[in-house]
């Protein structure tokens, strides 16, 4: 542990290089793919502004249960498939998936295509069903 100290004292630049690197690297990971929501918020913006919700997990696991109303484009078949939600591009978009990893690449390829308002739900489907908000099975 002294020697990370005794480095970090030897050189100030090469750190602060490194602090500003991380910083910038998280800030872009967090904002990639849209802004990231609790499960209650993208319940307030479904209710209020009447957000769609794509669900980007396997049929499987779509079937397995849902957010109500959740269209199922997996995440593998959504550059292919972008044109069944094109009339949905000046609409709020929630993206949804297994855990929340997914979600913030599927944003990025929603925003390239012209979507002007894309979000993610933080911790995914997991996260929704943990705080037992409704789920639809098929």
């Amino acid at each position: 542990m002294d020697q990370v100290f005794t480095y970090i004292g030897n050189h100030p630049f090469l750190v602060g290089i490194f602090a500003v690197l991380l910083i910038l690297f998280i800030r872009n990971e967090m904002q990639r793919g849209g802004a990231s929501l609790t499960a209650q918020e993208v319940v307030n913006l479904v209710n209020n502004d009447g957000a769609l919700v794509i669900d980007v997990r396997d049929k499987s696991e779509y079937d397995e249960g849902h957010i109500v109303d959740a269209i199922n484009i997996p995440f593998a078949n959504l550059q292919s498939r972008i044109d069944e939600i094109k009339k949905y591009k000046e609409k709020p978009v929630i993206i949804a998936c297994k855990m929340g990893q997914h979600s913030g690449t599927a944003g990025s390829v929603l925003m390239k295509e012209g979507f002007t308002d894309v979000r993610r739900l933080k911790g995914g489907i997991t996260e929704w069903r943990g705080q037992s908000l409704p789920v639809v099975k098929a």
